[in-house]
């Protein structure tokens, strides 16, 4: 297999195409090598890797961490919050978006994510499928409300609400709260260039908030995490705390809500799948399953950085490199995945297991995993049996997405009712 020095690799024009064209970007990517250098957003070297095989062995790889400040002797060019740091960010903000549970490794990562896990083990979100159906029966209720000559915008109106309010519940946000986290998130993505002026109105909310979880508690992850810092064993400080709570929140909303929208989308344009699944709804979880690999929202993992020289096998990488694993290159490589550019809700493997990379792998896999796809079968078979002649409003040609690099989503979703 390709060496990671092989020198034609570096230097091809790939960076118009990502930000233009990230999916075809990441699938060019992956034929080219298993391993590419590219210049990343911030202009620092780094290398893609976009093959199955790959990105499963790297994502899993203990010899490669998430945070580049635990690269021994400074090896790696970036430092944690340096983007942040340089988009504007007032110092004191930002370890709340630099220092999460998503940049921590080793112990320190461990101990997070033993602290939150048991809010989301399969067993407690299956709990939750009457209410997560309940909130989508009144989305769908009220949207003929939000629409003009039979025409609604299902993000605004349904993608986006639904996994807010989910999350929002599980958490304990009150519900009156909502609509101002749904405007922080939102800034927070999208406009970048007011970073201070959209997160210390949110951080000061979340401290208040856990004030008020201290002196009156709930059912909630707030609730449950505050009963941890009182322990004796592991336990979070205030900063830790209200930066956990800030990236469930965010986490929890923004890729649901546009993985709900891209499958909408993608069920829309493939009447014949459209069809199967209404035929028989039993199909829903492996639709899902098929779904979020054919057009899961995320394309790039958080990129990694290599703790000391590693040679993959397929690849090798020196100390302070910075890997990301393109997950939409590994779930469409030919490799591993018969057929990978078509959209097949039936499709069968011999792993019974989950075979996509759309929530990573290894110690990082997405906490949320098994909440984002239960909201999505519920979403999906709730809007499907309230809507059969749901439609889209323009030519697909005519749907406009977000560029960027690292995600694929929607900027509106118009349909006809």
């Amino acid at each position: 297999m390709p060496k990671r020095d092989a020198e034609p690799r570096r230097g091809r024009p790939i960076p118009p195409l990502i930000s233009t064209d990230p999916q075809n970007a990441y699938d060019h990517l992956r034929e080219q090598a298993a391993a590419c250098a590219i210049p990343s957003v911030e202009g620092t070297p780094m290398w893609v890797a976009g093959r199955y095989e790959g990105v499963r062995s790297m994502l899993s790889d203990p010899r490669f961490a998430n945070n580049p400040a635990t690269v021994p002797n400074g090896a790696a060019a970036l430092l944690p919050g340096e983007p942040l740091r340089k988009l504007g960010l007032d110092d004191d903000l930002v370890p709340y978006l630099s220092d999460t549970i998503l940049d921590s490794d080793g112990r320190d990562h461990a101990r997070l994510r033993r602290l939150v896990t048991p809010a989301f083990s399969v067993q407690r979100i299956m709990t939750l499928r009457p209410r997560i159906e309940r909130l989508a029966d009144d989305l769908l209720d009220a949207l003929p409300n939000h629409a003009t000559g039979g025409v609604a915008d299902l993000l605004d109106h349904f993608a986006h609400p639904l996994p807010i309010q989910v999350i929002g519940d599980l958490v304990g946000v009150p519900a009156a709260d909502l609509p101002s986290w749904l405007r922080w998130t939102h800034d927070l993505s999208f406009d970048r260039q007011s970073l201070t002026g959209t997160l210390r109105p949110l951080v000061d909310y979340t401290h208040d908030l856990v004030r008020r979880r201290r002196a009156e508690p709930g059912d909630d992850v707030i609730s449950e995490l505050l009963r941890v810092q009182d322990d004796d064993g592991d336990r979070l400080d205030d900063r830790e705390l209200v930066t956990m709570v800030l990236s469930l929140v965010i986490a929890g909303h923004d890729t649901t809500a546009a993985f709900i929208a891209n499958s909408v989308w993608a069920l829309l344009t493939h009447p014949d799948q459209l069809a199967a699944l209404r035929a028989d709804p039993g199909l829903m979880p492996r639709a899902v399953q098929e779904l979020l690999r054919w057009c899961g929202p995320v394309l790039v993992a958080r990129t990694r950085y290599a703790m000391r020289d590693v040679d993959l096998g397929w690849a090798s990488f020196r100390s302070g490199d910075a890997v990301a694993a393109a997950l939409s290159g590994a779930n469409h490589d030919p490799r591993e995945f018969a057929d990978p550019k078509e959209l097949d809700i039936a499709r069968k493997y011999q792993n019974r297991g989950e075979v996509h990379v759309s929530f990573g792998a290894g110690p990082h896999y997405c906490l949320g995993a098994a909440l984002a796809r239960l909201e999505v079968e519920a979403a999906l078979g709730r809007l499907l049996e309230r809507y059969p002649g749901l439609a889209l409003a323009v030519p697909e040609r005519d749907l406009r997405w977000h560029a960027a690099s690292g995600m694929r989503k929607l900027a509106e979703l118009p349909v006809r009712l």
